[in-house]
């Protein structure tokens, strides 16, 4: 047993987080809507913030859409709204990974923001709305990000499955049988 896993150790998965998808692949939608969703959310609570003219650094617990602000979170949303909505146009990978980056940061960002409640450093005026806010938008990009290419189940045709698994794939294309949907040791339903 221990000689049949010794090739899977010394070969490790080359493949990259970037690498290609084809330009028509169907999970490149759901990269669009994670991104695009999440952007459009962020916009509008960003120019909402805006148009309540609080000041750039306030901390006096201005409010938009339940959630605390002030004229630099406005700023940044707008921001990464607008990264999230050009990732959305663009699509595939870069809408993938672009997600998966900015899901790590909104979940980092709602601990490092938990941890400066109540102090002076809280210049973006978060408060536990906003905290919980960026641990579900993170958990949520992370999830559209990451749809499709990482999981024990992947189907056979899915394109980061071949890259992981070149010589099985090579050896069913020259086997000339159509790629099963489904992993050989699964049951059919």
């Amino acid at each position: 047993m221990a000689s049949h896993a010794a090739p899977r150790v010394r070969r490790p998965v080359t493949t990259r987080i970037d690498e290609h998808l084809p330009v028509d692949h169907k999970l490149s939608k759901v990269y669009r809507v994670g991104a695009g969703l999440t952007g459009l959310v962020l916009l509008v609570f960003g120019i909402l913030g805006l148009t309540h003219r609080i000041g750039f650094f306030s901390v006096g617990g201005d409010t938009v859409m339940s959630m605390n602000t002030n004229g630099a979170l406005s700023v940044l949303s707008i921001l990464v709204g607008l990264l999230l909505l050009y990732g959305m146009l663009v699509g595939g990978n870069l809408a993938s990974t672009m997600n998966i980056v900015l899901g790590l940061l909104f979940i980092a960002s709602g601990f490092v923001n938990l941890a400066l409640l109540d102090t002076s450093l809280n210049f973006l005026a978060f408060r536990i709305p906003n905290v919980l806010f960026s641990f579900v938008v993170g958990v949520m990009l992370m999830w559209f990000g990451m749809y499709g290419r990482v999981g024990s189940a992947l189907p056979h045709d899915n394109p980061y499955w071949r890259a992981r698994h070149p010589e099985e794939a090579a050896r069913e294309q020259r086997a000339g049988r159509p790629e099963p949907t489904r992993r050989p040791d699964q049951a059919p339903r």
